[in-house]
């Protein structure tokens, strides 16, 4: 089985979707601590005229040792309607801007304060528009017995072990700084890291903002275009 493992993102970029398409069981990682100002609670989406801005979910004031799971989300704000708001601008120049809001209604028709459940909901949501299939599963609600990890290249690794059905472990380029490929070929799992190559669209702006939430992929972009476009990576 090939697997892929992720903290709970926001409307993530391309790469997070192609690791979805190409992965055969997800896992949403959400008993590490919570870390602001990363990509659970926000993303980046064009700003009008030039530049971008984020779109975000305002929290409950917690600990700075809360662990994902237990983050809330601070419903006694309008935020979905802020953010609705922030994506008006689209409408001008985007060809699937009603298209997109459509989407974004129903991933957030959910009565939850949970930015885990959120964004479980969300990311179903967006699957089911572009046309990939998600086997998503939420790791405080597996309850796998992997004892004590001791540094983060670990998780993974005694995730993989607890299911023991694992061949393949697929992440982001991104692990390739921390990931020690030798505690994976110990236990006959092949780790692969997955970067996409260049993803440029029209964005009917001058300057290409990149690595922008899917959210504006989907503005620009029918289904179709974007499922191939994941199919656009390469693995070290």
């Amino acid at each position: 089985m090939k697997l892929g493992i992720m903290q709970p993102y926001f409307f993530p970029y391309l790469g997070y979707f192609s690791l979805i398409k190409h992965t055969e069981r997800f896992i949403f990682l959400d008993c590490v601590q919570f870390i602001r100002h990363g990509w659970i609670t926000r993303n980046r989406i064009l700003k009008p005229g030039s530049g971008w801005q984020y779109i975000l979910v305002p929290l409950v004031k917690q600990s700075r040792d809360t662990k994902i799971r237990d983050i809330r989300i601070k419903n006694a704000l309008d935020w979905r309607n802020t953010i609705f708001r922030q994506l008006e601008h689209y409408k001008r120049k985007a060809p699937f801007y009603r298209d997109t809001i459509e989407v974004l209604k129903v991933a957030f028709n959910i009565e939850t304060e949970s930015i885990v459940r959120l964004n479980a909901h969300a990311l179903k949501t967006v699957c089911g528009y572009i046309g990939v299939g998600l086997n998503l599963d939420i790791f405080s609600e597996m309850y796998l017995s992997i004892g004590d990890v001791k540094v983060p290249d670990e998780w993974a690794l005694s995730i993989c072990k607890a299911l023991g059905n694992v061949d393949e472990y697929w992440n982001p380029e991104g692990g390739l700084e921390f990931f020690d490929r030798s505690k994976y070929d110990k236990f006959g799992i092949d780790i692969k890291f997955l970067k996409m190559n260049s993803q440029k669209y029209s964005q009917n702006r001058p300057e290409f903002e990149a690595d922008l939430s899917i959210v504006d992929v989907m503005m620009f972009n029918k289904p179709e275009k974007i499922n191939k476009m994941l199919d656009d990576y390469r693995l070290s």
